[in-house]
């Protein structure tokens, strides 16, 4: 095991580098005058102390009823706590989602979006490894603060306005804005704003919330835990290139000294189902394209179906997975990369006259860009590349990567 280890993952010499991570994070939004007398290390406690108050107040929102912790759930991985694809929001609550709430956790090491990247230190130096970067599922937006602007002023989410936010700080929160930003921060509701994104993103890089690295794996990569036969055989099927291959996309290697984030921050389309609990897709002519439409309009045609590769990290915690959430468990999902070239009739509809409609959340005429490597590319009847031990072996692996119960933390320790 422990040469598996050494030679497959190289952590021959781990060091934990949280902090280094957060330096990685470029500056969020420009940083309202402060006129208090506090420290550097004070201001910053106060702005995550704040940070998480705003986090938790559904007040913030136009119906009262939704916070960024609504569909963030610290139990969940800062995911939902309910399997549903997408959630409700909007004046009245009663507006669909249109695509499954992305966790907040180990997303410090993310880079700016960019067409081409180039930088992987998995891959040959100088290869154009394609799309790569940014927040959010389509990658449309390069900060924290970008990416909870989007939740609290979208119609169908926290739906608020730049008024609303300033009367609810107005009211409940002026003692503290006045100690971090000075009296005058409370005037303007463009300040008050920029003061709100300033301490969510504060928040949301603490790392004792956000990236406590206090998983098994992690216990093992220091020497201080064994993996079971059955997780350590999913480790091998998930690093393997002719089976899993998970880590292709989900890199597993050591970057600038850190523990790994289990994504590679790039893009891919899967080819999954059309989710019809999807309000939306309800319209047969709506299509999700990821990173060309409908949120972003600046990319090109051979983008289309793409979306975000998520972290990996506390994946056994979500309640649906993939970016239209058509899959609620974790096995499940693992199973739809063995299946969905092989048995297709599993996941996919048939029209009328018997055809299977297989890819039917992409338009025909972007379905080359449907991602065809290992685990895919076999025909309808060949052998599927994990069989069902094979499946669970990954699973066992996989909820290896959850993070542990913190004292005072709501994060519970997975089965």
């Amino acid at each position: 095991m422990k040469t598996l280890l050494l030679t497959v993952l190289c952590f021959s010499s781990l060091q934990l580098s949280a902090q280094e991570d957060e330096a990685l994070v470029p500056p969020l939004v420009q940083e309202p005058q402060a006129a208090s007398t506090l420290s550097p290390a004070s201001r910053t406690q106060a702005l995550t102390a704040l940070g998480k108050r705003l986090f938790h107040d559904p007040q913030l929102s136009a119906s009262g009823k939704l916070s960024c912790a609504s569909c963030h759930q610290a139990q969940h991985a800062f995911t939902p706590g309910n399997p549903q694809p997408v959630q409700k929001g909007g004046d009245h609550m009663q507006l669909m989602g249109t695509r499954a709430v992305p966790t907040l956790m180990y997303l410090q090491s993310t880079p700016p979006f960019t067409e081409h990247y180039t930088e992987d230190e998995g891959l040959q130096p100088g290869l154009d490894n394609g799309p790569a970067g940014g927040f959010t599922w389509d990658g449309r937006v390069n900060t924290l603060a970008e990416q909870a602007k989007i939740p609290l002023f979208s119609s169908n989410e926290m739906a608020s306005t730049p008024s609303l936010l300033a009367k609810r700080i107005r009211q409940a929160y002026p003692q503290a804005f006045s100690q971090l930003f000075g009296t005058a921060s409370l005037q303007a509701d463009a300040a008050i704003t920029d003061a709100v994104l300033l301490a969510l993103q504060t928040y949301q890089q603490d790392a004792t919330e956000f990236a406590p690295y206090s998983s098994k794996f992690d216990h093992v990569m220091q020497g201080q835990a064994r993996f079971t036969a059955l997780e350590e055989k999913g480790l091998r099927l998930f690093m393997d290139p002719n089976k899993g291959n998970c880590a292709s996309c989900h890199q597993a290697a050591v970057v600038h000294g850190a523990l790994p984030q289990f994504t590679d921050h790039g893009y891919a389309a899967l080819g999954l189902p059309r989710n019809p609990h999807i309000a939306q897709n309800h319209d047969r002519h709506y299509y999700d394209l990821g990173l060309c439409g409908p949120a972003r309009q600046d990319l090109n045609a051979e983008y289309c179906g793409l979306f975000k590769v998520p972290t990996l990290r506390n994946v056994a915690r979500k309640k649906s997975f993939f970016h239209n959430g058509v899959v609620h468990t974790l096995r499940d999902a693992v199973r739809f990369y063995a299946e969905r070239d092989t048995a297709p009739e599993k996941w996919y509809p048939h029209d009328r006259t018997g055809k299977r409609l297989k890819f039917n959340d992409l338009p025909e005429k972007y379905q080359d860009n449907i991602e065809m490597k290992a685990p895919f590319g076999q025909q309808p009847g060949d052998p599927a590349p994990l069989d069902a031990k094979e499946i669970d072996a990954i699973v066992a692996f996989l909820k290896t990567l959850n993070d542990e119960a913190r004292t005072g933390s709501r994060l519970a320790r997975a089965p």
